[in-house]
Formats: C-alpha cells, structure tokens, sequence
C-alpha cells in the first residue's frame, strides 16, 4: 500500500471483485454523461440553426456601410449612399474565403392595395444573388424574383396577409426620394416568403434593385453584403476588413451585431445548459453516492483490517478515491461513446420541432457532435464518483478500528 502502484492493482482488483456495484455505478456515471452530451448537441444545434436563419434570410455574414449609416441614414438617405458598388464588389470578393457580395438598398415606404396601405421596409436586392444566399427563405406561395423581374416584388408572409396580396396581384409601393418628393410605383406580386422572424415578415418587401433606384431616384445601393464560405471565419474577415476599409469611411458589421436576438438566445440557452449540468451531476452524485456509501459501509470490516494491519488512515482513503476514480473513467468513457453514437442516431431521423417563438416555421433538429461537450460530460463523468465517495471515505477512516473489525463477526 506504500506505491501508488500497489495502490491501483488493488483498486481494479476490488473493483473486479464488487461487479454487481461497480456495473451500477458505471451505468449510473455512462447514462448521466450520454445524458450531457445529448442536450448539449441538442442546445448546440438550436444555436447554429438560429444563426443560419439569420445569416441565409436576412443579413449575410457582413454587411459593409457608410460610417454612420445606421444611426442618420433616414435623415440624409442620399449621404450614405456607395456610388462605387461594382468596384467595391470586386475588391470584397478577392478576399479568400469569400463567396460573393450583393448590393442592397434600404428604405422605408408604404404598400398599398388600392383599399389600404401598410407600412414596410423595402429591400432593393439581386434577385439570382439573394436566391442563393437565402437558403432559410420559405416561399409560401408563388416563387422567388428573378432577374428579369423588373417589376416584380416579394412580400414578406405578414405583408401578404395584411394588404390580402397573393401572386399576380399588383400593388403600389410609394416612397420618398432623395430630394424629398413623394414617388410611387406598381408592381407585380410573384410570391410570398417566410422567415424564422415573424416580425420580419410582418414589414419586408423585396424589390429588384434597379426597381428601388428609380422609385428613390439615385444610383448605386447603402449596403454592402458579403456571404463567406465558413461562418466560422466572420470574426477573422471582420477584422481584416475593418482594417482595410475603415479609413475610407466604412463600417464592417457582423451577422450577430446586426441582431441582438442571437445574443438574448444564445444566453438563455446556456444558463439553461449550465442549470442541467447541475442537475445533472446532482442526480449521478446522490445515485452513485448510495452506490459508494453502501459498498464502503458494508467493507467496513476490511478497511478496518487493513488500518489494523498498519496501513496508514491517508492510503485507506485513497484507496477508496483510486477504486472511485476507475469507476468514474470508465463510466465516463463508456458514456461519451453511447452519447456520441445515441446523438448520430437522433440526426439520422431528425427530431421534429414547432415553430420557436415569434415565428411560424417549424424545423428539423439534430444532435450535434460537439468536442467540447463531450469534454465537459466526460470531466463530469469522471469527477462525479470521486465527489461522492469522499463522504464515505472519510467516515470509513475516522471509525475506531476495534469497531470496523466488529463488522466482520
């Protein structure tokens, strides 16, 4: 009992020797990490999913503007305006890791029915580009602009409803230009759309961009939107961006900057993650917890013999925290395998989901596979029967050992 060494053999052996308990514990330990691994691939996915809706239905991963432009635009409209889009267009998309940049030009307007009119966010876009960026855009009913549409408008599903618009249906669209005229234009309905944000739909409108530029009366477009390959590289890009362009006057946003429901979302989900991993790991404690208190209680007599034998109280105890430690590993090896094959089998068939708040789309979810997590459920796994076994470890040791021996007869 001197070396660690001896202390580990004679660990796996009582180990070995208890199989009715240490199955227990183990089982206990794998289904407690499995349990982790899957909520937190679950809550991993809702995150992804919600920032792929914002990303591929409404704002890119950036968006390039004239500095100031999100705060004074509606009172200078014409000031912010990027006259050099094609030229702008070519230098973004040199960049690697870029996949293509679409020019859009906001402004807000009414739409109206010839009964009724309704207030709307109109969006100036490229047809065939936004096709294949907004891959999170539902058409509800008639299908997406295309370039030839040089009339046609996209109503957002609220629009729709609220003016009683359906495809081929014309309507006008009246907005003011630059010089603060009133101008108005007619255009055909060619479809619906919805996103993961009801209010969203509830407001926007999409135009061909050429079509906004003469109901304003100006060229060029205010935003700048650039789709990059990998999500994962928005930060880097940002940056890189900010650098080369903030000294000619541009502001570089990022897909998260431009709405502050990722970030709410995103907090909630983890406080809620960070809650069942307490939980938890409260349940594995207390289950493993009687598991090692009883088998400790009813060794009782051999820890007694050992201390009599003169092994000191510290190698009593860690002997007891080596045995619960091999209980913990193997568990929590066992667990991150069975979480990890359990979360490939969910994605597999996909877990059905209604629609989250403030939207109408439900959607497909996964389990994600997640390194992090399973280091986390893993660590978890480990240290849980370590925790619990220190209770009875330490009341093991403080037993006189004439009434440890007493256990035995």
């Amino acid at each position: 009992m001197n070396s660690m060494a001896s202390t580990v053999d004679l660990a796996l052996r009582n180990v070995r020797r208890q199989r009715g308990r240490s199955a227990f514990v183990v089982g206990a330990v794998a289904l407690g990490v499995a349990a982790l691994i899957l909520a937190g691939g679950f809550i991993k996915d809702t995150i992804v999913e919600l920032g792929d809706s914002i990303i591929y239905a409404q704002t890119g991963h950036l968006q390039l503007s004239r500095s100031g432009y999100r705060e004074a635009a509606s009172f200078d409209p014409e000031a912010y305006l990027i006259e050099e889009t094609e030229a702008l267009r070519e230098e973004l998309e040199d960049g690697d890791g870029v996949r293509q940049v679409l020019l859009r030009l906001y402004t807000a307007g009414l739409a109206g029915n010839g009964d009724s009119d309704w207030p709307v966010i109109i969006e100036g876009v490229e047809p065939e580009r936004e096709s294949a960026l907004g891959s999170y855009i539902n058409i509800a009913a008639g299908r997406r602009l295309a370039d030839d549409d040089t009339f046609g408008v996209l109503l957002g599903a609220g629009v729709a409803q609220a003016l009683e618009l359906s495809p081929g249906d014309w309507m006008d669209v009246v907005a003011t230009t630059v010089d603060g005229s009133m101008n108005s234009l007619e255009f055909e309905v060619v479809g619906t759309f919805q996103t993961f944000s009801k209010d969203y739909d509830a407001v926007a409108l999409r135009l061909p961009l050429a079509a906004v530029q003469e109901l304003l009366g100006v060229s060029g477009a205010n935003v700048a939107v650039v789709e990059l390959d990998d999500t994962g590289t928005t930060e880097a890009h940002a940056e890189m961006f900010a650098q080369g362009f903030a000294e000619r006057g541009f502001a570089v946003e990022r897909w998260q900057e431009l709405d502050p429901f990722y970030y709410q979302t995103v907090a909630l989900y983890q406080q809620q993650f960070g809650f069942l991993i307490a939980v938890i790991l409260s349940l594995v404690v207390l289950g493993v917890g009687t598991a090692m208190g009883m088998s400790i209680h009813e060794r009782a007599a051999e820890f007694g013999t050992l201390r009599a034998l003169g092994t000191r109280d510290e190698s009593v105890t860690r002997l007891i925290l080596v045995e619960s430690v091999v209980l913990g590993l193997t568990g929590a090896v066992a667990g991150v395998v069975l979480g990890n094959l359990l979360a490939v089998a969910i994605s597999a068939v996909g877990i059905p989901m209604p629609p989250p708040p403030n939207s109408d789309l439900g959607y497909i979810s996964l389990i994600r596979l997640s390194l992090p997590v399973s280091l986390l459920a893993f660590a978890v796994g480990a240290l849980a029967p370590m925790l619990a076994a220190l209770g009875p470890a330490r009341r093991s040791v403080k037993m006189p050992i004439v009434d440890a021996l007493q256990r035995a007869v």
